[in-house]
């Protein structure tokens, strides 16, 4: 499983959603990167593959910046989001 969270200007918790797929979850990445990336305000409507009954819709001129990383299935995986030193 794989989260795309996005933060959000003036909101102190991150938006996330989640792909059960690598490459579905870079597509959504890419997608929003590009939303970003054109500066032009436009709705983006996300689900999340998890829970498909939740829906979100932000203007993407409100995203500051969006991540990908994988979900372990422990909950406590190796992988965290961000950077950090420790890897």
């Amino acid at each position: 499983m794989y989260a795309v969270e996005l933060s959000l200007r003036l909101s102190p918790l991150p938006v996330s959603v989640q792909r059960r797929e690598r490459a579905d979850a870079e597509a959504l990445y890419q997608q929003i990167r590009q939303a970003i990336e054109q500066g032009e305000p436009r709705l983006l409507d996300l689900t999340c593959e998890k829970a498909e009954e939740k829906r979100v819709c932000l203007l993407s001129s409100e995203v500051l910046a969006v991540q990908m990383y994988e979900k372990s299935a422990l909950g406590t995986g190796s992988k965290r989001p961000g950077f950090s030193i420790d890897g």
